[in-house]
């Protein structure tokens, strides 16, 4: 039979700590996407003067704090305009379409590891509970007269 030995108080703080790097790593896809929107107002457009119609852009979307068990949130490609202004916004459109499904995906993964590994760990607690519990079960039915005599000298 295996044998475990998980240490809860230690997984807790590698959970804080991976919660953190997650955090730092959505407010980096955040800083990624408003470089791009920036990048994408500022490129212009291939047509001269007043010409040239712009959309609103949006912000982008916040990820959330894993700590706090709010979700990852998904990176939304509708921070840049549907009706491109330009060749250079057309891309970035472009290389934020494509790329959310992966930047997506991270933030799934973090969440599902992050999650998995507390809910592995409160089930192993709750094992050693549950074993605790019918050690002391057994132990109250456990006939003290028949310890009395078992392995002790006879007088």
């Amino acid at each position: 039979m295996a044998s475990w030995d998980i240490q809860p108080q230690g997984v807790q703080g590698q959970l804080k700590v991976v919660g953190t790097h997650a955090e730092d790593l959505g407010k980096a896809l955040n800083t990624l996407l408003s470089d791009i929107q920036e990048a994408a107002q500022a490129a212009g457009t291939a047509v001269p003067g007043t010409q040239a119609m712009t959309t609103p852009m949006r912000g982008p979307a916040s990820f959330g704090a894993l700590p706090q068990g709010k979700p990852v949130g998904p990176v939304a490609p509708e921070l840049l305009p549907h009706k491109a202004t330009g060749p250079v916004a057309t891309a970035l459109a472009e290389y934020v379409t494509k790329r959310k499904p992966h930047m997506k995906k991270m933030a799934e993964r973090c969440q599902a590891a992050v999650l998995g590994a507390a809910k592995a760990t409160n089930e192993y607690v709750q094992g050693d509970l549950e074993a605790a519990k019918n050690a002391q079960s057994a132990a109250r039915h456990v006939r003290l007269d028949a310890l009395k005599d078992f392995g002790g000298k006879k007088k």
